[in-house]
Order: C-alpha cells, then structure tokens, then sequence
C-alpha cells in the first residue's frame, strides 16, 4: 500500500484530536485568566471595601465638618509611596475629579458616573462591582467610596480605585513572564496527555479498520481472467479507501459470476460436442465391426481388410480426440506447466518444416520459409513445436493443390513473430473470432479428421509462455497466423521486475 500517511483515518484523527486539543486549551487558558482576574477583583474588593471611610477617619480628612485639605495632599504623597497600587480620587457632589493621587498625565476623564457609586453605597455587599477608571475613556475598576466630609451632610466622595496604574503595570508584568509560563507549561502537558491517550485509544479503534482494509487488499483477482484491478485513487481517508476497494471488489465478484456463467456455458456445449465427436467415430467402429462379425463369411479378403483399415483409423481418430481433451484440460487447469529455456525459433521452425515437408508433398503444398531474423527465445520447446506442429498443419490441409505456405521469422517489439500464411479461401470474418474456441468449426468445414481443439490448445500454450496466437484473414486472400514469443533478455528483465 502506498498511500501516504496524512490519507490514513489513524492520521487524520490524531490530527483532529491536536487542533480540538489546542482549541480547548487555548479557550480553557482564556477563561482561566478571565476567572482570574474575576477572583482578583473579587477578593480585592471584598478586603478594601472599607477603605475609604478607613481613610476618612484614620487621617483626619474631614475636621469640622470640612476637608481638610492639607492632610488630603499628604495622604496622596503617602499612598504613593506605601501602596501604589490604589489610587485616590475627590469627586464633587455630581462626579466631577477635584483632586487626586495618580499620575496628572494619565487622567483622561473628568468626570465619573455616580450610578455605580450609588449602589455600592445603597448596598455594601454588591461586589465585585466596577466604576469608571479616570485613566481610561472605557475601561472599570473596582472601588472603595465613601461620602465626604460626612454620610448626613456629603459634599463629594472620596473614590479610591483598588487597582490603579502600578497594580496593571506590576500585572501585566506578572501575567506576562510567570503566569504565562506557568499556563503554557500546564497546557502542554495537559495536550501531551491527552493527544498520547487520544492516540492509543484512536489506535486500539482503527487496528481491526487496518486489518480489514489490508484483508481486502491481499484478495486479489483471477489474472488471467480478470486482470489485476490497480490500487485505487482515493482522496479520503482509510474508510474511502476501503469503500473504493469493496467497490473493486464487488466489481471484480460480478465480473467472476459473469465468467462462471460463460464456462459453464461452454461446459455444456463442450458436453454436448464431446459426445457428438466422440459418438461419430464410435458409431463407425461398431457399425464395421458389427458388419465384419455378421459377414465375415460372406465378405472377400479385400473388403474385410477395407473394413478392418477404416476402424482401425476411426479408432486412431478416437485416440487423437481423447488425447486432444486431456491435454487441454491439463492446460486449462495448469496442471501442464511450460519449462522455459532460451532457445532459437528459427532453428525449430527449420525442423518442423522438415517434419512436415512429406505430407506437404503429398498434398502438392510447398513450405517454404522466406525469410529469417535471428533472434533468441525464452520458452517451452516443446510446447512450441507443438503449436507450430498445429498452425502448420492447418496451413497444409486448407491449401489447395500446387498452393504454397510461407514461413516467416521476424523481430516484434519485445519478442519474435513466427508468421505461418496458407494461399487458401481463408476464414469467414464471423467465423474468426470463434477459431480459438474449443470445437468450434465453420459451418462449410467438414467435420471429418478434425475435432477443432487444435487451435485451442495452441493458444492456451502460448500464453503459458507468456506468448500469444493470433490471426487475420483479408477475404479471399488465404488466413496468416501470427505466434508471438518474448525474447530471452527481455523476459529476464521483465520477471526480475516482477
């Protein structure tokens, strides 16, 4: 399996498990600081809800029943420099800043609602609750307030806000060395944990998906029958994949059924043409036999002999027949296997020629080879003789008389083409796609000699040698067998590769 690891559904959900895990963090550390700061305020609120009045009272500021002034400038100086983190603010009967303790330059409002003040003076207990920050336009801190000079006779408030301008700058520093490195170091481990068991759990789901999915890919198809169906492309993932290769394999299971359907075809009529082919001769023997037993007294030495000669040569052409059926059942079951050597055609081409020159003679047929490429072969001999036994063999008795069958031995693409051409009327175009098919003959063909399984079996040896047979017969120009073998050193490279 080729595909690359970002296409597995292991992958893509531990890819999916991190960014949910970074996101959850990431709002888990929002949150975290916002409750925080909530917590804070609350507590700082709770603790310094007094501080105001504590002011008042604790330093004089109201001496009777005014401000004080003076001792209003010494507390500013003095909180300045003992607790920079609040900051101290007079305000007039409707909010506007009279004095103050902070920074002049930072003070962009001049003005505070009263509206929170109001409440948190109606009710105490109503904290965390915020006021307006002088040093900001939007922003609300919270705060300690109190009437001035006093609760039955207010002129202005004393506003104290909790967390002034140092207490943000001593945060902001806090926030952003050591509570970072604190919340960055908690999510990383929190996201290690939890990617390290979101993965072994992801793992323990998607092993038995694995193990289907490579099930599928090891069922292979017939080769021969079928062709190896290539790896899908699939985009998705491991579930895409494997529906991609059920769909593959589903096809190739209706292709096996349709194929099923066509043998078993071809079985009944290979039945069917089995007992007519074997029951001609079989007849013919007992009918001679039968008439040589009834009138062997009656017949002359001659007919007797006539008799006896034509069942001996039915029961030859029996023989041959049932020879012809075993050799293509053992080939079609690949209990025949080819033993491949390097070997020249040219040179058996030569023998076989030979071989066959005294029937050609007799038929008046010259075989003549006119023209020869050297080249060397990787193949069984003797399944190739035995099909050029076949193709020559036809090439003779379809030619007719003083006819002439020409051999050729030519280089093609990656192999070596023996073409064998008779001079007779040829092959009918609907009768040539059905000359490899067992039993099969034209219908103007006698029948006689000839039970039509040579063109079979020679096909199914050459492609055992990983050859091929093949033929065309342009109308009335006679019928050209091509035997195509793969040369020695490309068959070599070819099955080193595989």
């Amino acid at each position: 399996m080729t595909r690359s690891l970002f296409q597995t559904l292991y992958a893509r959900l531990a890819l999916g498990l991190f960014v949910l895990l970074v996101v959850v963090g990431g709002l888990f550390t929002a949150l975290s600081l916002y409750s925080v700061r909530e917590y804070s305020a609350a507590v700082s609120h709770q603790l310094n809800r007094d501080l105001a009045s504590h002011l008042v009272a604790d330093r004089n500021l109201v001496t009777d029943g005014q401000i004080n002034h003076s001792e209003l400038e010494r507390l500013f100086d003095l909180y300045m420099s003992i607790n920079p983190s609040i900051e101290i603010y007079l305000l007039d009967w409707d909010g506007r800043i009279l004095s103050y303790s902070a920074n002049p330059a930072s003070i962009k409002r001049k003005h505070v609602s009263l509206e929170p003040i109001h409440r948190l003076l109606e009710n105490p207990d109503a904290y965390p609750l915020q006021g307006d920050d002088p040093r900001s336009h939007d922003r609300r801190k919270v705060f300690s307030v109190t009437p001035v000079p006093s609760a039955q006779n207010p002129t202005g408030y004393l506003y104290v806000v909790l967390r002034g301008e140092e207490y943000d700058f001593a945060e902001s520093m806090v926030h952003s060395d050591r509570l970072v490195q604190m919340g960055g170091g908690a999510l990383a481990i929190s996201l290690f944990v939890g990617l390290l068991a979101g993965l072994l759990f992801f793992r323990l789901l998607t092993r038995r998906l694995s193990r289907l999915t490579a099930r599928v890919e090891a069922f292979e198809p017939d080769t021969e029958n079928t062709g190896k169906a290539g790896e899908p492309d699939v985009p998705g993932d491991d579930v895409d994949y494997l529906a991609a290769r059920f769909d593959q394999m589903a096809a190739r299971i209706v292709g096996q059924l349709e194929l099923l359907k066509d043998k078993d075809h071809q079985r009944r009529q290979l039945v069917a043409q089995v007992s007519h082919d074997l029951r001609t001769p079989l007849a013919s023997i007992q009918g001679y036999l039968e008439t040589l037993g009834a009138k062997h007294q009656e017949l002359s030495p001659e007919e007797r002999q006539r008799f006896l000669g034509v069942a001996l040569a039915e029961t030859l052409r029996l023989s041959k027949l049932v020879d012809e059926l075993f050799e293509l059942a053992a080939l079609d079951a690949r209990e025949r296997q080819p033993f491949l050597e390097p070997f020249m055609p040219a040179e058996l081409l030569h023998d076989v020629v030979q071989k066959h020159n005294p029937r050609a003679e007799q038929a008046s047929v010259a075989l003549n080879i006119t023209h020869v490429q050297p080249a060397m072969v990787l193949a069984d001999i003797a399944m190739t003789e035995r099909v050029l036994d076949n193709l020559i063999g036809n090439a003779v008795d379809h030619s007719p008389m003083g006819g002439e069958v020409k051999l050729k031995v030519a280089l093609d693409g990656n192999g070596v083409a023996v073409t064998v051409e008779d001079m007779g009327k040829g092959i009918a175009a609907q009768d040539l796609k059905h000359v490899f098919d067992p039993f099969y003959q034209a219908s103007d063909v006698s029948r006689s000699g000839h039970a039509g399984l040579g063109l079979a079996i020679a096909r199914r040896m050459a492609e055992l040698q990983q050859g091929s047979v093949s033929v065309v017969s342009p109308p009335g120009a006679g019928a050209r067998f091509r035997f195509w073998l793969p040369l020695a050193d490309s068959a070599k490279k070819e099955s080193t590769v595989l």
